[in-house]
């Protein structure tokens, strides 16, 4: 799988292009977002914390995007996501045909709310 958005690399920064979802996820852990998310009827759910979050707790840190090379199936996104409460980290979900409903309303909701609070600021 190769990533749709990431920052590529530039030599001046000494970064190299991450282009898998396996390199993306292992740069984020090392990052510190370790804890694995997930969208359940309830909200987000922290596996570490055992809490669940409303979209409003909720902060998309930054994402990406992966295609498969010949099957759709392969496309995935990942989210790198912090909490109110400080929990830091990411929820992987299908992209396309493929994608969990109820993690796109979910992630539709997050994304509603922190754009009205930046035309608010």
């Amino acid at each position: 799988m190769k990533a749709e958005i990431g920052n590529k690399h530039h030599p001046a920064e000494g970064v190299p292009f991450m282009n898998t979802l396996t390199e993306r996820t292992n740069k984020a852990m090392k990052d510190g977002y370790t804890d694995t998310l997930k969208v359940t009827k309830l909200g987000l759910y922290s596996t570490k914390k055992d809490k669940v979050y409303n979209p409003e707790d909720v902060q998309v840190i930054d994402f990406f995007r992966f295609e498969g090379q010949s099957d759709p199936a392969d496309n995935a996104i990942m989210y790198v996501i912090e909490t109110t409460d400080g929990v830091k980290g990411v929820l992987i979900d299908a992209y396309g045909a493929y994608a969990d409903e109820q993690v796109n309303k979910f992630m539709t909701a997050v994304e509603d709310i922190n754009k009205k609070g930046t035309k608010a600021a």
